[in-house]
């Protein structure tokens, strides 16, 4: 492990350290968790997926940034689709359940979901899984690939990101569609997604953003993998 490695391993126990160690700053941040969601879903992903993004470019290049990387208009906007997915997340943990309490073989689901462990509420987290990471996950993925294009294209700058439209036509016919199609949609999706997600809607709705933020750091690590490719 090299020094840089280590001091990153301290900087990240030093931030999370306090919220286990001291009840009070935990309670106050669920508070405020609870008040200002959309808020706290920003710096959620700001923090936690723009982390995972730096630990994609440490396995892919050895280094924890680089010029034209884009730190800040990363964080920016894992911001901002950190708003875009908690209400997606809302939408679908809502949404299924009702739905399939409609058909009498799934009935009592929605009501399930709000209860403990049991298999109707782990076929329901499944279902609401399936169904985000049908729809909403491969549009979330295709549109973060071409904003990233577009920050590593402006020169990494906030300024250079915003100063310039996307050129959505442009970059998304450029986009490696073997490995996007193949190895992001067609594996990870199935494979890890619907999984991590299923187990993520089995948690308490006040802490599931916030496991969805932690597993934008998984989807570091992806995005390098699939850089590689």
């Amino acid at each position: 492990m090299k020094k840089q490695d280590l001091f990153i391993s301290l900087g990240v126990i030093i931030f999370f350290a306090p919220f286990f160690i001291f009840k009070d700053l935990y309670h106050g941040y669920e508070k405020v968790n609870q008040q200002l969601p959309l808020i706290m879903a920003f710096l959620k992903f700001a923090v936690l997926a723009t982390f995972g993004e730096v630990l994609g470019l440490r396995i892919r290049t050895g280094k924890y940034n680089m010029p034209h990387f884009g730190l800040l208009p990363r964080a920016v906007l894992w911001g901002f689709f950190g708003m875009w997915i908690a209400i997606a997340m809302g939408v679908f943990r809502s949404g299924v359940p009702a739905y399939l309490d409609k058909f009498q073989t799934f009935s009592g689901i929605a009501e399930a979901m709000g209860g403990d462990f049991s298999a109707l509420k782990l076929w329901g987290a499944f279902c609401i899984s399936i169904m985000m990471n049908t729809t909403f996950a491969p549009v979330f993925m295709t549109l973060h690939k071409i904003t990233d294009t577009h920050i590593m294209q402006t020169g990494g700058t906030l300024t250079g990101f915003f100063s310039k439209k996307i050129p959505f036509q442009q970059i998304i016919t450029e986009i490696n569609w073997k490995v996007q199609w193949g190895f992001v949609f067609k594996k990870t999706l199935p494979l890890f997604w619907v999984p991590a997600h299923t187990f993520t809607f089995m948690l308490p709705p006040n802490a599931q953003v916030l496991f969805a933020a932690f597993l934008g750091v998984c989807l570091g690590v992806i995005l390098s993998v699939a850089a590689r490719k």
